[in-house]
């Protein structure tokens, strides 16, 4: 999703096709051979098959909305956010998620570690709107759409434990400007 919001913001038409993990396209696999997703081919023959990348990549073709910041500012302060969030949160929030698989720890002690980074991601957004300050940047699009992905459900689909406070409003603003085009 973070690939894809960049792409929508900095305006770049690009021909979208949905894959089915389980079932690979040839082509995909030809042009990265890793077979993850996303996967960006340019017209002359590059890839992208980084996330990331690809982010950098559109902002840097066009950055309307200044994701980047002020001479590219932003990548800095946004690295290490990103990194914790692609690395121990997602494991984390893995292993919360399918206890079964991770039976070496309570599924409540996954659920704190990873509470950690939303308390960080919550602390910063308390003092700020997004979490680099007043306007929504490369930081928050890798991260919202896994703190969206974090709030766990009981059985009946109800949250299992309160939201916090300012993360419902961050994680809507960027879906409603972002996805809803």
């Amino acid at each position: 999703m973070r690939a894809r919001s960049a792409l929508i913001v900095s305006g770049i038409e690009i021909e979208l096709r949905e894959v089915v993990l389980r079932d690979k396209p040839a082509e995909m696999l030809a042009a990265s051979p890793k077979g993850t997703v996303p996967v960006l081919v340019l017209p002359d023959g590059q890839v992208i098959d980084e996330s990331w990348d690809i982010m950098l990549w559109a902002l840097r073709q066009h950055d309307p909305q200044n994701w980047l910041g002020q001479d590219e500012c932003h990548i800095a302060s946004a690295l290490p956010l990103v990194t914790e969030n692609d690395t121990s949160f997602k494991q984390n929030l893995d292993r919360y998620k399918y206890p079964e698989r991770h039976p070496e720890q309570a599924q409540s002690a996954w659920r704190s570690a990873g509470e950690q980074f939303l308390q960080k991601l919550e602390t910063q957004l308390n003092v700020t709107p997004f979490l680099l300050g007043e306007h929504f940047s490369i930081a928050d699009a890798p991260c919202s759409p896994s703190s969206a992905s974090s709030q766990p459900s009981t059985a009946h689909g109800s949250p299992a434990h309160p939201t916090p406070p300012c993360a419902p409003g961050w994680i809507a603003t960027h879906h409603r400007n972002y996805f809803h085009r």
